[in-house]
């Protein structure tokens, strides 16, 4: 009788702790996947910053460039009407 009532008693033990243990990694891996989820999001706004800094970056050099056109352009213009 002893025997049997151990049995159970430890039986009820393991039942009860593997759920335990369930729980921990349902929970855990519920972190897990808030946490990854956060570095997405984080990782996502640095490379939209990223861009738009390389938009208008791109976009100053075009101005630039534009501005740097135009000025031979006018010497080209000017040098032309010098030799007529």
């Amino acid at each position: 009788m002893k025997n049997i009532l151990l049995s159970l008693v430890v039986a009820i033990g393991l039942v009860s702790c593997k759920e335990d243990t369930k729980e921990k990694v349902i929970d855990a891996s519920k972190a897990v996947g808030a946490e990854v989820k956060e570095s997405i999001d984080t990782v996502k706004v640095k490379a939209e910053k990223a861009i738009d800094t390389s938009k208008i970056k791109a976009k100053e050099l075009i101005i630039k460039g534009a501005e740097k056109v135009e000025e031979g352009a006018k010497k080209v213009k000017e040098a032309a009407r010098k030799k007529d």
